[in-house]
């Protein structure tokens, strides 16, 4: 049974997320997370059983180099282009 998510709803995820959301939005929300609902209720009636749990349909498997130390920068070398520097760093705005 398709599950439908109310405009009230929206709005109250919206204003726990902060989101200042449009009459429009609030409607394309409502139906895109009602479409997602009906998602997992199709995959929620699934008979998984026997079935391994996995992380990939595929097997990847992650194909790093060698990690072997390489010449670099010297800190001051780093730092000669800063516009600050603080503690022999870069010394950054606050962000926010």
């Amino acid at each position: 049974m398709p599950r439908v998510i109310d405009a009230d709803v929206v709005r109250h995820v919206a204003r726990l997320s902060r989101l200042a959301l449009t009459d429009d939005e609030v409607e394309t929300m409502r139906a895109e997370l009602s479409g997602i609902l009906d998602h997992v209720d199709q995959i929620q009636s699934l008979d998984l059983a026997g079935v391994a749990p996995t992380t990939h349909v595929i097997h990847l498997e992650n194909v790093l180099r060698t990690d072997e130390p390489r010449p670099s920068l010297s800190p001051e070398e780093a730092l000669r282009e800063a516009p600050r520097v603080a503690a022999g760093g870069f010394s950054v705005g606050r962000m926010g």
